[in-house]
């Protein structure tokens, strides 16, 4: 799923290339990618595109007071593509964006859950109470936080350190690319307590996090589009078997149904290895 710098990147591309283009046409091509019925979404037609942001993992694009926000999940892209030809959607096509004298925008989906969602909302009279519902849940973004503040909000959930940075209800815009390296990077299980991190490890941790940040947005701003995580700057995250960067020790990895979490024993453990399941801490 694209997190923070990939989407923060994407955003910047969209300004850039489309700022004061005109829509001309929305098109939803499934049943299932509309996630709000009011306002109509035609009534972006014939605005012009104004500002492209984004919130937590959420792209919002505004055309003169009316918001597409669109969450991509695990196996959705926004590309831009030339023009529609004819009636016949591509594969996996969701949404299409279409521009007066500019390319189209294309909200695909790769697999079958059809989890992709964009939502429309109305701006022109004052902020959306409905798009303000759709946040309302959502906590601070990653990047805005301060190092006293990011410790009040890892310690206000306890948990282990992976599972929190990656909850979008205490932090936005953190997946599981970045909590496997912020943890390898800040030096700590990502097993840790976060109800028990000291200063020092908050530190460690904000550090970390800028750190990835500035790294990730100097590569995602050198590719044209968003690209697969497999192409992205790494420290352990999907690495299992390699040496780590840090020391050399083989990189390990603890395997969730929906997750995987990579990291070093030497680094992070004390050597120690991580049980791969969620009731034991370790194996001895």
């Amino acid at each position: 799923m694209p997190e923070l710098p990939e989407l923060e990147a994407h955003a910047a591309r969209l300004r850039a290339g489309w700022v004061g283009a005109v829509l001309t046409r929305f098109h939803p091509l499934s049943f299932t990618v509309m996630k709000t019925v009011d306002p109509d979404p035609n009534v972006a037609t014939g605005r012009p595109l104004t500002h492209v942001g984004r919130r937590g993992k959420y792209l919002i694009c505004d055309f003169d007071g009316i918001a597409f926000v669109v969450h991509l999940m695990q196996g959705g892209r926004l590309r831009t593509t030339p023009p529609a030809k004819g009636p016949k959607a591509p594969r996996g096509a969701q949404a299409r964006w279409s521009f007066d004298g500019f390319d189209d925008w294309l909200l695909t989906e790769a697999g079958k859950e059809r989890r992709v969602g964009v939502w429309v909302f109305d701006r022109r009279h004052g902020p959306s109470s409905a798009e303000a519902e759709l946040f309302a849940d959502l906590g601070p973004d990653a990047e805005t936080l301060t190092a006293a503040r990011l410790g009040e909000r890892l310690r206000s959930r306890s948990g282990r350190l992976h599972n929190v940075l990656r909850d979008q209800r205490v932090i936005a815009g953190i997946g599981r690319r970045l909590a496997n390296d912020l943890c390898h990077e800040a030096k700590l299980s990502p097993f840790v307590s976060t109800g028990r991190l000291t200063d020092d490890q908050v530190l460690a941790v904000h550090g970390a996090l800028s750190h990835l940040v500035e790294r990730d947005l100097a590569f995602e701003t050198t590719q044209e589009e968003l690209v697969n995580t497999a192409k992205r700057p790494t420290n352990v995250h999907r690495r299992m078997g390699d040496p780590c960067p840090n020391c050399g020790e083989a990189i390990r990895e603890v395997t969730y149904a929906s997750h995987v979490v990579n990291y070093c024993p030497t680094c992070q453990t004390g050597g120690r290895l991580l049980a791969d399941n969620t009731t034991s801490k370790f194996l001895k």
